[in-house]
């Protein structure tokens, strides 16, 4: 391991990404003995690192050699990544096509645990809408529960993910409608699930307000959400949703078909 070039970098996390690095294809199986030799550390801190990353589910024990492999973490983090990319370049003619064509910015997004993560944007022409944004770029992140991408993906989770990740949710207000309580977020879920749209109404903060639609994969499950940011429109929600809805709809279902999925 390198020294650190200045007080910004963290050696706690190069010793975290260093213990998951020694897992390769023919030693997909180490023990706390393995992992202190290969990295230099002594064992306790080796085992204090490795404890930390099975509680983060990026290592598990296997349980009849004690020793370690990598976690369901990791894999989901390189299916992300490996989506992401394939989705940004499917996904980006389609996405500047429905912004061009309603004049509102356009979002794709993928879930990360509670969170969204912007992995494309086209933003809107007009001023006024630009003027509420907030600073977004690819790469931001938000709450899943109070964004209208986040809820139509949570909506569409096997439940036993989506309740590891309601779990971990502390659901804070952030605008005047955002759901505080998991009660009503999950029927909130179970509504966006027979719609198959879902709507953001001020619930992340005054006056943003967004309607997403579900972006599935190749394997059937939703990879990505793709929303319109409707901010300052004096339409009501269902409204907006009755105008711009088809016209989301289509956008996700072309990229969808763009990335393999064929509904059965």
């Amino acid at each position: 391991m390198r020294a650190a070039a200045n007080g910004r970098y963290s050696q706690s996390l190069e010793r975290g990404l260093a213990i998951l690095s020694s897992f390769t294809a023919s030693q997909a199986l180490l023990g706390i003995s393995d992992l202190a030799r290969m990295l230099g550390l002594n064992r306790s801190t080796t085992h204090r690192y490795v404890s930390t990353l099975v509680a983060l589910g990026y290592l598990e024990q296997d349980a009849a050699t004690r020793r370690y492999r990598l976690g369901p973490r990791v894999i989901d983090l390189g299916l992300s990544a490996i989506n992401s990319m394939e989705l940004r370049e499917i996904s980006l003619p389609h996405l500047q096509q429905l912004s061009d064509e309603t004049g509102y910015t356009v979002n794709l997004a993928i879930l990360d645990g509670g969170d969204v993560v912007y992995i494309e944007r086209c933003r809107s022409t007009r001023a006024s809408q630009r003027e509420l944004e907030l600073s977004l770029h690819v790469g931001s992140r938000l709450p899943a529960y109070c964004t209208s991408m986040g809820k139509v993906m949570l909506a569409f989770l096997p439940e036993e993910r989506l309740n590891d990740v309601l779990s971990g949710l502390r659901l804070t207000r952030r605008g005047p409608n955002t759901l505080t309580s998991r009660a009503a977020l999950r029927a909130e879920l179970e509504a966006v699930r027979a719609a198959g749209l879902a709507a953001n109404d001020e619930e992340l903060a005054y006056g943003l307000r967004s309607i997403a639609a579900p972006v599935h994969g190749a394997s059937g499950d939703v990879a990505a959400a793709v929303n319109i940011a409707v901010h300052r429109s004096r339409e009501p929600m269902d409204v907006l949703v009755a105008q711009l809805g088809p016209a989301l709809t289509r956008t996700a279902d072309a990229i969808a078909a763009r990335a393999g999925y064929r509904p059965v």
